[in-house]
């Protein structure tokens, strides 16, 4: 029998740092560090951005300020101090990918200095000074989508067009085009934006209501159906998200939970397990008062910068995380939530950066859990 190492998971589109990351590499790294922070001088008004880059002080250097550290310098692994504007990690730890991602889960965008580090999209310079050192680094060029000629240079290096089969396609620009080079990446960061899909949360067992909650007739046809409606005006394919075996019958996809026994946040995660590079627009069934308004103002206000969008529910004083936009980001977090011993969305969405809406009539957060709040909605007394 063959050996399976792990599951069949779909896994995100991540590069070695984030979803959406450029190596600029070709020219010397004091060129790298000046472009990188023009151009985050004007996607920072978009996009958080962030910068990779290595120590360029030599060994000594380096060792005095190892010496300089008093935690370090005494023996410890990890030291953290907050710099009033800034947060600081100092950690002996050797980081990889895998480190790599989680601290730079929340950016939208990272520069890359080429020279030191990969990324899974490239920026070639052609400078002169470092031809022989590109040539040796042609196993970084995985997927080349710019490329900028700086100083003397005129024409792309030969061995890069027997290097890059589509090279010609690739456009040029040249390295004092700033603007120009930050419109591109800006370009590329619209199309990157992640899909909608929707998510009906129909697995409850409704101990409340004392009938299944989605079956409720409040609009001419069960509810789940009708909030699967709503959803699909604005998502690109929209599921019910159900418990094994519960035995629901639709013409909307199902979509069984895989995290039994934690309710609405086992449903987000199953979602996420089955396409972690989509956002899931998440609603409960039991919001008979919900309307296509409400869903596409939630929509329009979308903030993909951010860990969620939701409505704030004035009588809580908290978000409402059972009418949220997650976004992709939001997996991790969710899942290092669950690591700590928590599963409630909504302090997920507390103790995280979000886009909080307020709505104008807030009706629409009502939760009929209940035979008297069935009433109540049936007979419109609210």
């Amino acid at each position: 029998m063959k050996h399976q190492k792990h599951a069949k998971l779909t896994r995100p589109n991540l590069g070695n740092f984030g979803r959406n990351e450029w190596a600029i590499i070709g020219t010397p790294c004091g060129n790298i560090q000046q472009l990188a922070y023009d151009l985050i001088d004007v996607l920072k008004k978009t996009y958080k951005v962030s910068y990779v880059d290595a120590d360029h002080k030599n060994a000594d250097e380096s060792e005095n300020e190892f010496n300089e550290n008093p935690a370090l310098a005494h023996g410890a692994s990890l030291e953290y101090t907050d710099k009033i504007t800034h947060h600081r990690f100092d950690t002996l730890s050797k980081l990889d990918i895998f480190q790599y991602r989680t601290f730079f889960n929340e950016q939208d965008l990272v520069l890359v200095n080429g020279n030191h580090f990969k990324a899974k999209s490239q920026i070639i310079t052609i400078d002169l000074r470092k031809e022989k050192s590109l040539e040796k680094k042609l196993d970084r060029l995985t997927n080349v989508e710019l490329i900028l000629l700086e100083g003397e240079a005129t024409e792309i290096y030969p061995f890069l067009k027997n290097h890059l089969s589509d090279w010609e396609k690739i456009p040029v620009l040249h390295f004092s085009e700033k603007q120009k080079i930050a419109e591109f990446i800006l370009g590329k960061m619209l199309v990157a934006t992640s899909p909608l899909n929707g998510l009906v949360l129909a697995g409850g067992k409704s101990v409340r209501m004392g009938m299944d909650k989605g079956a409720i007739d409040y609009h001419g046809k069960p509810q789940r159906e009708y909030m699967a409606d709503l959803l699909s005006q604005f998502c690109e394919e929209t599921y019910l998200s159900v418990r094994p075996n519960q035995g629901v019958e639709s013409v909307n996809a199902l979509l069984e939970d895989k995290y039994l026994g934690l309710g609405p946040y086992g449903a987000i995660l199953s979602a996420f397990q089955k396409n972690p590079n989509s956002a899931w627009l998440v609603v409960a069934c039991d919001l008979p008062l919900l309307n296509e308004e409400s869903l596409q103002f939630l929509v329009e206000n979308r903030n993909a910068s951010e860990v969620a969008t939701a409505f704030h529910n004035s009588e809580t004083s908290f978000p409402e995380p059972l009418i949220t936009i997650w976004e992709p980001r939001s997996y991790p977090i969710l899942l290092q939530f669950l690591a700590q011993g928590f599963s409630c969305p909504r302090k997920v969405l507390i103790n995280s950066v979000i886009e909080l809406l307020h709505v104008d009539d807030e009706r629409i957060l009502m939760n009929v859990n209940d035979k008297e709040g069935l009433e109540k909605v049936r007979g419109r007394r609210i």
